[in-house]
């Protein structure tokens, strides 16, 4: 395993407006409780996807809390990565299960993970998703131990599932984003449900100027005098970008100018079909100008993946998440915390943050993704209230000061027993 360094300074009291007082008081009791505890997190990636986002924050503010926060990382494995990623595919309700062959492999480099865990001092480890999942079974330290689970395991197929049951069950708590994933088995005195959160301050996420976003918009070709609808999202199944294109090819029969924009920039090590469904979305497209496909680094020029991204998502008229499974969508949560009207999957964590027609719109079909984005872009007063009750939502319950509080209830929980 790989240490990740560097991380970005950040202090609690930086995030002042974003807590009211009683969770401020939370956070700072908790955190003479665990002051000096050691936590290790583990997951598959230092970047690219919504863990590994997640945690360039959290570790950080833990620290700033007096916590002694590490995060490691796997060492890319291309095998390892195909599997877990079949794996997470099958966990989603996709009909593929593991070979007996792949479940061997996994087992023998859980091991190899195991044996790095064990050999950094630690308090508390925290697991993230399936690929070190099984690595509580081979500890030889027998540290308190939380796994995470980001996946929508609504409806897995259940080979898989039954798989990795056993080794969900050796952790002393269990998390899951909403109780619509967990599955019946799984012991539910050590369950705990807590969904994932943005960071507000983060480049992504804070305000940048109008006119920087228009530059961006520009040089990507992009009119930013025309209507724009765009997806943030890996190119993956499940985010279903050839549903989205077609989406948008019902909307242009009645928005003439419409432009549409696929950004799913290729940086997560673990995803290794990222590139089959890129290339399906371009033969789809075909080349049509009104078209923009974002996938590689080189296409941001000279910004920063995350002012890139928050200047798409300020610069769009309509944003679409339009998953057929979705853990959380973080992307869903950054567009309502600028204040966009959402346009996304009635699926899975989506519907934690949107309350279909209050604060966003849920959609099962391309032909209401259609309406939805007709309607919002045709309906300016309609488009801002929604924008404006979403942010609040966000405000509420998906800002990482929140996710903060529920981490280190977590781990005193265990601790205490």
């Amino acid at each position: 395993m790989l240490p990740v360094e560097n991380l970005m300074e950040k202090s609690i009291d930086d995030y002042r407006e974003f807590l009211d007082s009683s969770r401020n008081e939370a956070l700072q009791d908790l955190a003479k409780q665990l002051n000096g505890i050691r936590v290790l997190h583990v997951n598959a990636t230092p970047q690219g996807g919504g863990v590994a986002e997640i945690l360039r924050s959290l570790v950080p503010l833990q620290r700033s809390l007096g916590i002694d926060s590490n995060w490691h990382v796997l060492e890319p494995d291309k095998k390892l990565f195909e599997i877990t990623k079949k794996m997470h595919n099958a966990l989603q309700g996709g009909d593929e299960a593991l070979t007996e062959e792949e479940k061997k492999y996994y087992i023998e480099k859980n091991k190899e993970i195991a044996k790095n865990i064990d050999a950094i001092e630690k308090d508390i480890i925290l697991i993230h998703d399936p690929q070190p999942l099984a690595s509580i079974e081979f500890l030889k330290k027998k540290t308190p131990s939380i796994i995470r689970i980001h996946i929508d395991s609504t409806k897995p197929n259940k080979d898989t599932e039954k798989f990795v049951i056993p080794f969900m069950q050796k952790y002393n708590k269990i998390v899951f984003t909403l109780t619509d994933f967990v599955p019946k088995t799984i012991n539910k005195k050590k369950l705990t449900i807590s969904p994932p959160a943005i960071d507000p301050l983060t480049a992504k996420n804070r305000y940048i100027d109008s006119d920087v976003c228009r530059t961006i918009l520009i040089a990507a070709g992009i009119n930013p005098d025309k209507p724009l609808v765009t997806q943030v999202s890996r190119f993956d199944k499940w985010k279903d970008p050839i549903g989205v294109i077609d989406a948008y090819y019902i909307a242009k029969n009645e928005i003439k100018d419409l432009q549409l924009l696929l950004m799913g920039v290729m940086e997560a090590s673990d995803d290794p079909e990222a590139m089959e469904v890129f290339r399906a979305v371009e033969e789809k497209v075909q080349g049509d100008p009104d078209i923009f496909l974002i996938h590689k680094p080189e296409q941001l020029g000279e910004v920063s993946m995350g002012i890139y991204v928050n200047a798409i998502q300020r610069s769009s008229d309509v944003i679409l998440q339009k998953s057929l499974r979705e853990g959380f969508g973080l992307t869903v949560t950054e567009a309502m915390w600028k204040e966009k009207p959402v346009v996304a999957g009635n699926v899975g964590g989506i519907k934690l943050q949107i309350k279909n027609g209050e604060n966003g719109f849920l959609v099962n079909s391309p032909e209401e993704a259609a309406k939805r984005i007709v309607e919002l872009i045709n309906n300016k007063g309609l488009a801002e209230s929604i924008g404006k009750k979403a942010k609040e939502i966000v405000r509420k319950n998906f800002l990482i000061t929140r996710l903060l509080e529920d981490e280190l209830k977590i781990i005193n929980e265990i601790r205490a027993k």
